[in-house]
């Protein structure tokens, strides 16, 4: 892929079911949730620096768990490696759940529990076999669900600022019964969801032409592209539909449009998100099949998984992962679909958000030979991302934050058996 893809596969990763199902779970709080957005953004956009400067400073094909293990030793990268692999598999399942909750606009039946999980099994396997097909599908399949995923979102952006009613957007600013501080903070886990991904440019980077410059081009460029999509759209709709309503629904900015144009194009809308929600998913599930590819090698899981087939891609690592997600569907099954997702899309940015720490810490470990401007720029990054990151864990909740602790602990004496080498080779 060369910089024009790679930056469309950061764009079109994080442009995906977070910003179409999100102002669903951001209406419990209300307009307010615009600071969460440009917070989010900012801390986004930091953490996209982190990453662009290790490209920097220490050029390399590696995944983010070798970029850590080099930057802090072995075991933190093992450590990272498990969290950051089941954070993959479990956003994959979030985001096919999100072309699930659209398709059920259309089928009713299927937001059934049962029919939920079948649906969105059948999603998954779907995409798996495109990124079977290669990355060049994935690219090319992002391009096309890129411009049709920025449908309903334009639609819901322009239309909703001729339409906008400013005592609506004032009516619903704070309706969740705190603070402000409390509201804007409270949304802040929810909405990082939407930037999860600001990595996955290195995180295929073997893929990416010239990889030293075209992907820290390709994640700042995708990560700002997002970010200026997602607050021009959700500050619009809110000026279209009560917080209340926003809350209660399953699609949002088909509801949004509705009430400008009708169902007739609240329809279309749903088809356009149901696209670029699978376009999300494809590109995910391509990362994740990178990431279980990497790990393997380094040793951390199966080392068969590592057996790329004679194109290069890790047939065998998406397979297996398809499975480990049908399994996670309905072992994670719940009475709404919602409900499903939150849990999923908290958990995720809580474990993805521990891995970007450590890159933070290896940054200005890569960095201690670099010039004196390379290794300021560096440690002020790394302080304000580590600084972001911790604000977000905190704001996870006891029971999700014992979970991830007990995972991390966990991972130590699953370290000792990969160091003795009891991984299957």
């Amino acid at each position: 892929m060369g910089l024009g893809l790679a930056t469309l596969l950061v764009a079109g990763n994080l442009i995906g079911s977070g910003i179409y199902l999100l102002p669903a779970t951001l209406g419990a709080i209300g307009s307010i949730s615009l600071f969460g957005w440009i917070i989010a953004a900012l801390g986004a956009l930091v953490l996209g620096g982190v990453f662009a400067l290790i490209m920097v400073v220490r050029p390399s094909e590696d995944g983010l768990a070798d970029m850590i293990r080099a930057g802090m030793g072995p075991y933190w990268g093992f450590q990272s490696t498990i969290l950051y692999w089941i954070g993959c598999w479990l956003a994959n399942i979030a985001i096919a759940l999100a072309v699930t909750g659209y398709l059920s606009v259309f089928f009713p039946v299927i937001a059934s529990p049962t029919w939920t999980a079948v649906t969105t099994s059948a999603v998954i396997w779907l995409l798996t076999l495109v990124s079977i097909m290669g990355p060049r599908a994935i690219g090319k399949m992002h391009i096309l669900t890129l411009g049709i995923g920025l449908i309903p979102l334009l639609a819901a952006g322009t239309l909703g600022w001729l339409w906008f009613d400013p005592d609506l957007f004032a009516a619903s600013w704070n309706v969740s019964g705190e603070s402000g501080g409390s509201a804007v903070y409270g949304s802040l886990l929810s909405v990082f969801w939407a930037f999860v991904g600001v990595e996955c440019a290195a995180m295929v980077a073997r893929t990416v032409e010239n990889p030293a410059r075209n992907v820290p081009l390709a994640t700042m460029g995708g990560v700002g592209l997002a970010a200026l999509i997602y607050m021009f759209a959700s500050t619009a709709i809110f000026g279209l539909v009560p917080a209340a309503e926003l809350s209660a629904s399953s699609a949002p900015f088909a509801l949004a449009v509705e009430r400008i144009l009708g169902a007739a194009a609240a329809g279309l809308v749903a088809i356009c998100a149901i696209m670029k929600a699978s376009g999300t998913c494809g590109g995910w599930i391509f990362v994740t099949g990178e990431t279980t590819l990497w790990s393997a090698s380094a040793g951390f899981l199966p080392r068969w998984l590592a057996k790329p087939d004679a194109r290069g891609i890790p047939v065998r690592a998406l397979v297996v992962m398809a499975v480990v997600m049908t399994i996670a569907v309905f072992a994670t099954a719940a009475p709404s679909l919602a409900e499903q997702f939150e849990t999923l899309i908290n958990a995720v940015v809580v474990f993805t958000l521990v891995t970007y720490v450590y890159a933070a810490i290896a940054l200005v470990r890569f960095t201690k030979g670099a010039s004196r401007t390379i290794r300021a720029t560096a440690i002020v990054t790394a302080v304000l991302a580590t600084a972001f990151s911790i604000l977000l864990i905190a704001s996870s909740g006891e029971t999700l934050l014992l979970v991830t602790a007990a995972i991390a602990l966990c991972t130590v004496p699953a370290w000792f058996v990969v160091k003795r080498g009891a991984t299957p080779a």
